[in-house]
């Protein structure tokens, strides 16, 4: 059993195979945290400390025990007014005004499975796979019951956390904060690591020690935003890649979000996540059920690359779904950067005919070939193909790029829209816009209101029409903006919208991967600026940032890599210079870089030279050859490129019966030192070949002192080695 209540001394024990996490229902009915950490036994109720605390208040029940107060005592669900100053997981204002609530225990119930969220993505196992536990708590005053849910994945060493919240009382009440998840630590130092950034240079690493006070970060833009990214990772002060103690807690949502991380007055420290207070106040009217978004926890003491090793599992294989989750994904050649808006059947069927010459499994139609969309100021939201443009029917062109041997894939933006277009004539209150107002613009559009129902239907069956006319296995979901005016004609509570919104995004998504089971979804919003866990529950892939600059993407990459499995990241070999940076970099460092996740190109083949048609041969044969490596392997991050002048990366089969090896020189100069990679995870004594050289190495020597970079002449160049275990 990976979870156990004690009757004695009413505690809730969480086990996975390394980790155990402990609660504990008090004398009072409140619900105390006790213990997250390595795998342990007994009753951790002895951490707890009482003592009279200036300025910190008791409940009424304690009389006149002074040493007991919520605000040092460390708790599973913090809420406001119960005497706990510091940050809370849960705010609800009451239907007589108040802010005050008190949520006791009243019971709870041990499943077998892992629980699942009605209109959001969560985690799934089989019964075999996980436990789930609800803990259930009411308020004595206004009745308003919490259940509280923990999913246990034992093998995964995965806890995940979420929580129902009803009005079983007798009036409407307002949600203005719900966090999915807290952890309270009574003593230890500890570092956060965060992830923030900008569009086209998202999830930097961020790497700062806690302090008296409150860090946090928050998106406050409806979605969960290229400028924070909704995980945060807390970790010993001397944890490294490969050694000490550290926390995940990863977001399973795509809106708005926030992460607290705050050290108090008796040097304890506490994290939260969860949905932003910003612009929210949902209601609830009596009998109404409000759902919180899952955090996915996990913890290892054997440092950073285990932690995401544990995510990636989970991610991979827990929370992808459908055809694609775990199967190499089809190299692609997307239009965009090859044409932009300038493009006509002819120039799309002969892209496709570029990429079946050079051995490209999709040919993927971008932007533009809808409605009267010539440019970013127009046509947004005018789902009908432009049959003019293309000269002939979607259909017929898609037969004809199939007959090449080649799939079709196509792009699609349905939250945004152009008041220059169609739809938006007729129905301009579908866009989020406040009354009375202009509306903020972004990239020249607005934003549809997905908290409406009958948007989304309508959406949903435009976009079906387009999908129905040719045999379309591939969707780029993209979404480039940023909510604001979020304003609905359709709701009198507008603290409810972005909420909303996120559900209609989530309903409209389920719905298609339910109808096109066999189309490879990716995400995209601008790049990266929903790459999150949330999507990935219906997008096995995103694409990771609109900057495809090899050298940038190796920051933007390794920022990604602490969180998401590398197989989700979509990544493509472009052309120079770059169109982001006007950077000029190897065409071999290109590839190498684009391997590390799910590959394609963002070029026009006709403007290639002969030799680097051959080298995109040579890079799909490459890719192909190591893909499931790539794909199952577990990812180890062989250096910082924030600082050293290398950045390298690998990936191990589970066996470690093979190994791939990359690096990147970020620096060059005079007389360079030398630069040793040391492989990670390999057998102890044993043999490795290095396949394209058939030099035989040590593996302890390759882990302990590793292996030299050549030096060579010019900038940014990449390498790349394959070894396998020396069988004698």
């Amino acid at each position: 059993m990976s979870i156990i209540f004690s009757e004695n001394d009413k505690t809730f024990t969480l086990h996975t195979n390394d980790t155990t996490y402990q609660m504990k229902v008090d004398k009072f009915g409140f619900l105390l945290h006790l213990y997250y950490g390595r795998k342990t036994k007994g009753c951790m109720d002895y951490l707890l400390t009482y003592a009279d605390r200036g300025f910190s208040g008791n409940p009424y029940e304690a009389g006149k025990d002074r040493t007991y107060s919520m605000d040092v005592l460390p708790q599973e669900l913090p809420c406001q007014g119960m005497g706990d100053y510091r940050n809370t997981a849960v705010v609800i204002k009451n239907a007589d005004g108040s802010y005050d609530s008190s949520f006791r225990y009243k019971g709870h119930n041990i499943l077998n499975g892992k629980y699942s969220i009605k209109g959001l993505p969560a985690v799934y196992a089989s019964e075999d796979e996980a436990q789930t536990l609800e803990i259930y708590l009411e308020d004595p005053v206004t009745k308003v019951q919490i259940t509280l849910l923990y999913g246990v994945l034992p093998e995964l060493n995965i806890i995940t956390r979420s929580a129902v919240i009803k009005n079983a009382g007798t009036g409407k009440i307002y949600l203005e904060k719900a966090q999915a998840a807290c952890l309270d630590f009574v003593s230890g130092q500890y570092d956060v690591i965060s992830f923030y950034g900008r569009h086209t240079m998202e999830r930097n690493v961020q790497r700062t020690p806690v302090m008296h006070g409150t860090q946090s970060i928050v998106s406050r833009r409806g979605t969960s935003s290229h400028q924070y990214n909704p995980m945060i990772i807390l970790a010993g002060k001397e944890t490294t890649e490969d050694a000490g103690n550290c926390y995940a807690l990863s977001f399973v949502y795509s809106g708005s979000f926030k992460g607290e991380v705050e050290k108090d007055q008796f040097n304890q420290t506490r994290v939260l996540l969860g949905l932003s207070d910003d612009l929210f106040s949902y209601p609830l009217e009596v009998g109404d059920v409000f759902y919180v978004p899952e955090v996915v926890m996990t913890y290892t003491n054997t440092g950073l690359a285990k932690l995401s090793q544990n995510l990636h599992t989970c991610f991979r294989t827990h929370l992808c779904r459908g055809k694609y989750k775990e199967s190499v994904r089809p190299v692609l050649l997307n239009s965009w950067e090859a044409s932009y808006f300038d493009f006509t059947g002819k120039s799309i069927y002969q892209l496709a005919k570029q990429a079946a010459d050079l051995g490209i499994d999709m040919l993927v139609m971008d932007d533009g070939w809808f409605g009267k969309r010539n440019d970013d100021y127009s046509g947004l939201g005018d789902w009908y193909v432009n049959e003019e443009k293309l000269g002939e029917t979607l259909g017929s062109l898609i037969k004809k790029i199939n007959s090449l041997g080649v799939k079709f894939g196509i792009w699609f933006e349905p939250e945004g829209i152009n008041e220059d277009s169609d739809l938006y004539r007729a129905h301009p209150d579908w866009a989020l816009s406040v009354p009375g107002r202009d509306p903020v613009r972004a990239r020249y559009q607005l934003v549809m209101d997905f908290s409406r129902k009958e948007v989304v239907d309508y959406l949903f069956d435009k976009m079906c029409k387009v999908l129905d006319q040719g045999n379309i296995e591939y969707v780029k979901w993209d979404m480039n903006r940023s909510l604001s005016d979020c304003y609905s004609c359709a709701t009198k509570d507008q603290g409810r919208v972005q909420y909303d919104y996120v559900l209609g995004l989530y309903d409209f998504l389920e719905r298609l991967i339910k109808k096109y089971p066999d189309i490879l979804f990716e995400g995209c919003s601008g790049g990266g600026g929903r790459f999150d866990a949330g999507m990935l529950y219906y997008t096995p892939q995103i694409w990771c940032s609109d900057n495809s600059d090899a050298m940038d993407r190796l920051f933007i990459q390794y920022g990604t890599s602490f969180g998401y499995p590398m197989s989700s990241v979509a990544a493509h070999v472009s052309a120079v210079p770059n169109h982001q940076t006007g950077r000029i970099t190897p065409f071999n460092t290109r590839g190498i870089v684009a391997m590390s996740g799910s590959f394609g190109y963002e070029l026009d083949p006709d403007k290639l030279s002969e030799e680097e048609k051959i080298k995109i041969q040579d890079q799909i044969k490459s890719y192909k050859k190591y893909a499931i490596l790539v794909q199952k392997g577990l990812y180890y991050r062989l250096s910082d490129p924030f600082k050293d002048e290398i950045s390298a990366w690998e990936f191990i089969a589970a066996d470690a019966s093979e190994v791939l090896v990359s690096a990147v020189m970020l620096e060059v100069h005079g007389n360079m030192p030398i630069n040793y990679v040391r492989l990670k995870g390999l057998i102890p004594d044993t043999m490795y070949c290095e396949k394209t050289s058939g030099r035989i190495y040590a593996s302890d020597a390759l882990m302990e002192t590793g292996i030299p970079l050549p030096a060579k002449m010019g900038e940014y160049h990449a390498y790349q080695m394959y070894f396998t275990i020396e069988r004698n």
